[in-house]
């Protein structure tokens, strides 16, 4: 396997001696007898840096194949670090360092665009983004004999990708045939991703063994007996590449060695299966559940805090955490020794044993209600609800007098008390009012995260936890630097939409019932005074527009890569049952404000668990200007042009 994790690590020298270090242990261990090895590492070439493959067979390197296409969109920057291998079908000595050559006795191996013939079949070797690619190796390489393909990928999930996975490698071998061999990296990568494993063995178009998306195992192996003559057979009939085109053949590297013996004729050959695909309720359930663990794991910090208000957003973030432990207790009870140690480490108890997520959420996540004058008691409710079903640790604090202080500093100094909009003060005065609860918020999580072990006499700190979801930090409707302000968030990179859809999955799948009154009151932030005791600030009515509207404009930023006019354009459209095409440009103009007003929080947000592919996280996703001209002057003029030839051409039409 191999993976981008390293970043600007792979620059260093330091990097890739290490690599040849862990290359010259794999090649001298017993453990790779017998086995062709086809592991992934960055090497330099005449002083350029490939992503290679590295194909052995006892202590003997094959070939090197350096990756020819390499990726360059979404989370993936390849380019940066690495050069494609443009030489088709060229071969090139490679020197050996001493290292290797003092295991190998080899001084020099093939490096470049070759396959590998044993004396039964031919390998080629495809990585990762190559599948995806429209000039694909796996296409060529098969016309020309190639039967067996081999892809170590370092594919990060994404909600509803997996088919697209799957797709592609079914393709790969109904067009002409032969065994497709896909394993993935499973797990969080040091940063925003987590890799989703997904392994899979296909033959002719179908898949014929699949390993798990989402699990707390570092190692899974996934394996099936496949008979080549099903591969000859299919080509026989569907691939004549002498007649279709002319093309280069590849180069062979020949070894002595076999893949089957004589006695396999009495192996029974795996069938084809049918994929078993989660839901996305289901994907955030498991997929940010994995990487929460990962990422606390490796920390060494003993559990999570959260700010729990009793809305959506935190109390998705708390049903993540359950479903983490979930997980854990049952790899225990699958006998996952690696896990058994780690959640051990984590709770500073070497003969603990988790058997009940609710048990070990309450040694690992303490949740905290941070009420204020302006909370309600139906907030209030829901949070120490949810928490006792979890089992979290859960704590009531208020802030007033927090704030109280806070402001009292501030009209000490000017001798001006700023008020709500409620009670006559502007709406520079209601922001400020609402920032600085939020802010405290904040400051009070830290706070309890790093004391809340030692005021019980416990070892270790804990890790704070955001909620923010992915619309919210497109618009930048939270304050900077509250209660968003976190050390990882779970959810940053879901919508809205999807987290509803996955509590109503928690309240069936966990049996949290305290969801559904959750689910059934409207977001609020609650920042702002109470009308007769009850909310009168709702989110919604704060953003000018719904989350659902929300799903839409953002999937057409990012994906579709609209501006201004271009996103209008496609909404008349989509929107013309429910708006005017004045009512639209008003919606995407007041979007584009919003967003760009609030662009320059994303500079600063929490990271976030990338789950989603319109997520505007500026870290390496979405990379934009955090300093806009928030007029949008000619482009909201060209959508005004617009709006005005299409209401004269209704009334021409009148």
């Amino acid at each position: 396997m191999y993976g981008y994790g390293c970043a600007d690590h792979f620059y260093e020298s330091d990097t890739l001696l290490h690599c040849f270090q862990v290359l010259r242990k794999l090649l001298e261990s017993p453990v790779t007898q017998d086995i062709i090895c086809d592991v992934g590492m960055p090497i330099m070439h005449h002083n350029v840096r490939y992503n290679c493959r590295v194909i052995f067979l006892n202590g003997k390197i094959l070939l090197i194949r350096p990756k020819m296409l390499l990726a360059n969109y979404g989370n993936n920057r390849e380019f940066r670090w690495f050069s494609p291998w443009n030489k088709l079908r060229h071969v090139e000595e490679y020197f050996l360092p001493r290292m290797i050559q003092d295991v190998t006795g080899q001084d020099t191996v093939p490096f470049g665009d070759c396959v590998l013939s044993t004396k039964d079949t031919c390998i080629g070797s495809e990585i990762c983004a190559e599948l995806w690619n429209p000039r694909s190796p796996h296409v060529d390489m098969g016309l020309d004999g190639v039967e067996i393909f081999t892809n170590s990928s370092a594919s990060y999930h994404e909600l509803r990708k997996a088919d697209h996975r799957v797709n592609l490698v079914k393709s790969a071998t109904t067009k002409s045939g032969g065994i497709y061999m896909f394993a993935n990296q499973k797990g969080c990568d040091g940063d925003r991703l987590y890799y989703d494993g997904c392994a899979m063995v296909a033959i002719n178009g179908d898949i014929v063994a699949q390993g798990t998306q989402f699990s707390l195992d570092d190692v899974e192996v996934v394996t099936a007996a496949l008979d080549l003559e099903d591969v000859r057979s299919y080509r026989g009939e569907r691939c004549h590449p002498h007649v279709e085109y002319e093309h280069k053949p590849c180069h062979r590297v020949k070894v002595d060695f076999s893949l089957s013996d004589c006695e396999d004729v009495y192996l029974p050959t795996h069938q084809p299966i049918e994929w078993q695909f989660h839901t996305p309720e289901e994907e955030i359930s498991l997929g940010p559940a994995c990487w929460l663990w990962d990422y606390l794991r490796r920390s060494g910090q003993a559990g999570f805090l959260l700010p729990l208000s009793g809305g959506v957003d935190s109390s998705s973030t708390a049903c993540i955490v359950y479903s983490m432990c979930v997980l854990v207790c049952q790899a225990v009870r699958d006998g996952n020794s690696q896990v058994l140690e780690d959640v051990q480490r984590v709770v500073s108890d070497v003969s603990y044993t988790p058997l009940d997520p609710r048990e070990l959420c309450g040694r690992i996540f303490t949740t905290c209600y941070m009420a204020s004058e302006n909370s309600s008691e139906g907030t209030r409710n829901r949070a120490k609800e949810l928490a006792a079903q979890v089992g979290s640790s859960h704590m009531n604090l208020n802030i007033d007098m927090a704030v109280k202080g806070m402001l009292g500093i501030f009209s000490m100094v000017t001798g001006k008390c700023p008020q709500f909009r409620a009670n006559g003060g502007s709406t520079r005065e209601n922001l400020a009012l609402q920032n600085v609860q939020a802010r405290i918020r904040m400051i009070l999580a830290y706070l309890f995260a790093q004391l809340c072990q030692w005021a019980e006499g416990k070892p270790g700190g804990l890790l704070v936890l955001g909620s923010a979801n992915v619309d919210e930090s497109l618009t930048g409707y939270f304050t900077k630097y509250d209660c968003s302000s976190a050390d990882i968030n779970p959810i940053g990179g879901i919508s809205k939409t999807d987290l509803k859809s996955f509590l109503q999955y928690c309240v069936e799948q966990f049996q949290l019932t305290a969801l559904r009154s959750i689910m059934a009151a409207p977001p609020t932030a609650e920042l702002e005074p109470l009308t007769d005791g009850q909310v009168s600030q709702t989110d919604e009515s704060d953003m000018g527009m719904t989350y659902s509207e929300l799903s839409v404009i953002g999937r057409l930023r990012k994906i579709s890569k609209c501006g201004p006019y271009s996103m209008f354009c496609k909404l008349i459209h989509t929107w013309r049952e429910a708006l005017s095409p004045l009512q639209v440009a008003a919606k995407v103009k007041h979007f584009f404000q919003m967003y760009s007003v609030n662009r320059h929080k994303m500079t600063t947000v929490t990271p976030s668990y990338h789950a989603e592919s319109y997520g505007p996280d500026d870290n390496r996703f979405d990379l934009r200007p955090f300093l806009y001209n928030t007029r949008w002057s000619w482009q909201f003029r060209a959508i005004d042009n617009q709006v005005s030839k299409m209401e004269v051409g209704n009334d021409c039409h009148d």
